[in-house]
Formats: C-alpha cells, sequence, structure tokens
C-alpha cells in the first residue's frame, strides 16, 4: 500500500503526513484496519520507534483508535483538534512564530501572577530558577526546569484555561525552549543574559507590580527571538541534525 519515505528529516513527521494523506483522501476509510506495525516498518522503511511515534500523533490528533489485541482503526471523519506536532518545530520560522505566541501568552501571565501569586507560588517560581541554574551547572540544557519556571507563573494566576492551554501545549513549547537555549549556549553573554531576564520577571511578580511583570516577560520573549535571529544557518542545520538523530534512536 506504502512506498518508502524519502529520509532523513523528522521521520515521523513523514510518516504521519503520509498515513493522514491516506485517511483524508479516503482510501483509508472509516473502520479500516491500518496495516500493522510490522507492516508498516516494512513498507515505509523505517523504524518501529518512528511508526510509533506517527501513530501516536495519529491518536492525539483524533485520526485512528488502537483497540488492544486487534490493531489501529480509522475513526469516523469529524473536526479534528489543533495538531500543532504536525509541523517541525525546530526550523527558524516556527521556533520564532511560537516565540511570538509565548510573548503574548507569558506577558499576560506575569501581569495576572504579580497581583495573585501567594507566597507559596513564588517560593515555587523561586525553586524552579534555582533548579535552571543547577541543571546548566551539571552539564543539562535545563530545558525542563526552564519550562517548569514560566508554567509555575501560569499556575499561579489561578486561571486553569490558561494553564490547561500552557499543559497542551507542552510538547510544542517545550520543543521551542529546547531550540532557543541551545542557541543561548552558544555565547557566555546571551547565557547570563537569559538569567538575568528571568529574575527580572520574578522580581516583578514578588514585588507585586503587574506592569513591570508584563514587560519584563515580553521583554525576555523579544530578546529571545533576537537571540534567534543573531544565529547563523550552521546552528539551524545542526538542530535539524539532532532531530535525525532522535528519530533514529532505537
Amino acid at each position: 500500500m506504502f512506498s518508502k519515505v524519502p529520509g532523513p528529516i523528522r521521520l515521523a513527521d513523514q510518516v504521519a503526513a503520509t498515513l493522514s494523506a491516506e485517511i483524508e483522501s479516503g482510501r483509508l476509510a472509516e473502520g479500516d484496519r491500518l496495516p500493522t506495525e510490522v507492516e508498516l516498518v516494512k513498507q515505509l522503511g523505517v523504524s518501529r520507534t518512528v511508526v510509533r511515534e506517527a501513530l501516536s500523533r495519529l491518536r492525539n490528533a483524533g485520526l485512528v483508535e488502537p483497540r488492544q489485541g486487534i490493531g489501529v482503526f480509522v475513526l469516523p471523519r469529524r473536526i479534528r483538534p489543533l495538531d500543532l506536532e504536525a509541523e517541525a518545530s525546530d526550523t527558524e520560522a516556527k521556533v520564532l512564530q511560537i516565540v511570538e505566541v509565548r510573548r503574548a501568552m507569558e506577558g499576560e501571565a506575569a501581569h495576572l501572577a504579580a497581583t495573585r501569586a501567594t507566597p507559596l507560588d513564588l517560593a515555587r517560581m523561586r525553586q524552579a530558577l534555582d533548579a535552571i541554574d543547577s541543571a546548566v551547572a551539571a552539564g543539562g540544557d535545563g530545558v525542563d526546569e526552564d519550562l517548569a519556571f514560566h508554567r509555575s507563573i501560569a499556575e499561579s494566576t489561578g486561571n486553569t484555561v490558561m494553564v490547561s492551554t500552557l499543559r497542551y501545549l507542552g510538547d510544542v513549547l517545550r520543543g521551542g525552549i529546547r531550540v532557543t537555549r541551545a542557541n543561548e549556549a552558544r555565547r557566555d553573554d546571551f547565557i547570563q543574559a537569559v538569567r538575568e531576564e528571568h529574575h527580572a520577571i520574578l522580581t516583578a511578580i514578588e514585588a507585586g507590580d503587574a506592569r513591570a511583570a508584563r514587560t519584563a516577560a515580553r521583554r525576555h520573549m523579544k530578546h529571545a527571538a533576537a537571540r534567534l535571529r543573531d544565529a547563523d544557518d550552521r546552528f539551524w542545520t545542526e538542530t535539524e541534525d539532532l532531530e535525525v538523530d532522535l528519530d533514529a534512536a532505537p
């Protein structure tokens, strides 16, 4: 049914797109069972890890449903949920778009946090910042810790819709943060600037200065975009190579 997928960049995306096209065109109709994992590996010429990730994306997009011991089946056509994972998050244009979204959301989150954060919330933000420093000192990239800091700000707002939205965007935001931090790690002045920007956000929130908190958060995102634009073509090539390695992992 399928021909081999041309590689090597973001194989899971390519496989997901290939299967989605079969479903959207009707060649794989409602109730049809997809080929088995082994058959897909053979037909598409990719690893089992890639096939599993692609099927996971189709499931998250509401296109298919796995049934234990039977197989994976095409679901009835309906309005599909937003599927941000379908597009690569490591290209310059896409990462900058993610930064733009974060600038709007996190500016407002910081503004609300300055008026609503409890002493416990502030302590969690401080711990999250310290965790970033500890991760970097230990040789880590600080991606999860960075995401946790921004999430702690959103959680302190008490706005469950905002928190749920950020949680939904988690993997996409993590991909964007991974790239921005990889870029910032190239230069010591970038690392220090990011650290100072994070602390400026927290300082404003701790002071209860909503306007300053919003300004600090938006400035952080504005500077993150500027640092990304400073990156050369080699950096973006290396970022794509990282995705190839992840897709090829056993």
